[in-house]
């Protein structure tokens, strides 16, 4: 009983610190964007703010809404939450690890996609179909080359679990840094500015028709419906960038249970926090130094994207034949 209590502590405690913290990211990319603009900017506590004065607004539903744009910030919010039990933070002993392996996760992705963009259709709105049309185009070449990417990866541990492959991974060193590792990363690099709606594949800022792709799909939500949508997408946000801290940097997580301490716990959350925000850092200055894409110019990035995750694999395949 007390080993349950334990498990079930410690997926509340890992779902409650990504809650909290996803919106602190958001303001931290912002804020440090706007420096390097040599502007002020905003608070970095300025998306939680927002969230608060959203929450507590009334929501103004369109007449030809059915179920399916009620039901959607509820059902992608549990999907993503779903989600973040399944990525390793401090430690790799997940209680819910043997639950879904990274293909699950990336699916849990896909279902939180797929009801946002019914949900951009279903009100019958110019702007929501559209930005529903783009979604999935877009989506149609990040999916296949976010599991390359990842695949690459779990060929060298052999097992598509996330605990597994980061266990793994972190127990190479230095070691795991081949061709195969470097395609990957970058692949996955460029399929995280894609997944997150960053420039130069969507600007999250603007609501001008020829660009907007995400925010084009919840225009017709306000209110608390809007702010839970908000949140499922900024907690998406870091949970794609831990994706990419667990599977490709995932040194500093914990591994032995058996020394599980609050010292330990402490540490590891350090490193992950350090990560958490290089990436950050690192995606806001490749924002700042490219410009927004035309919407038929991505599949040449994210063709790249593609290309890398399969040479990544054939650079395993050889190596480990030879």
């Amino acid at each position: 009983m007390s080993v349950l209590i334990i498990n079930v502590a410690m997926m509340l405690v890992q779902t409650l610190f990504i809650i909290i913290f996803a919106p602190l990211l958001t303001g931290i990319i912002k804020k440090t964007k706007a420096v390097f603009q040599l502007r002020k900017g905003a608070s970095v506590f300025q998306p939680y703010r927002d969230l608060i004065k959203l929450f507590r607004k009334e929501a103004i539903v369109s007449y030809n809404a059915s179920w399916i744009f009620y039901a959607t910030p509820v059902i992608s919010f549990a999907a993503i939450i779903v989600t973040s039990v399944l990525i390793p933070i401090w430690t790799t002993s997940l209680p819910l690890g043997f639950a879904g392996d990274i293909i699950a996760i990336i699916y849990l992705f896909a279902l939180a996609r797929f009801f946002i963009v019914l949900a951009g259709l279903d009100t019958a709105s110019a702007f929501g179909g559209m930005g529903s049309s783009r979604e999935m185009f877009v989506a149609s070449l990040v999916e296949p080359g976010m599991m390359l990417s990842i695949f690459a990866i779990a060929a060298n541990t052999s097992s598509t679990s996330l605990s597994h492959i980061t266990q793994n991974v972190s127990a190479y060193g230095i070691e795991i840094i081949t061709p195969s590792y470097l395609l990957a990363f970058l692949a996955f690099y460029i399929l995280i500015i894609a997944e997150t709606g960053r420039i130069p594949v969507d600007n999250p800022t603007t609501h001008l028709e020829l660009t907007m792709i995400h925010e084009a799909m919840l225009l017709e939500y306000s209110g608390k419906q809007l702010a839970l949508i908000e949140l499922t997408t900024m907690i998406k946000h870091l949970l794609v960038y831990s994706l990419f801290a667990s599977v490709f940097i995932p040194w500093g997580i914990f591994s032995d249970t058996s020394m599980l301490t609050g010292s330990a716990i402490a540490s590891s959350v350090i490193f992950y926090l350090i990560k958490i925000m290089i990436i950050g850092v690192c995606v806001s200055l490749t924002e700042l130094s490219t410009a927004k894409w035309r919407l038929f110019r991505l599949p040449d990035l994210l063709s790249i994207s593609l290309m890398l995750s399969l040479l990544s694999i054939v650079s395993f395949v050889i190596v480990r034949g030879v």
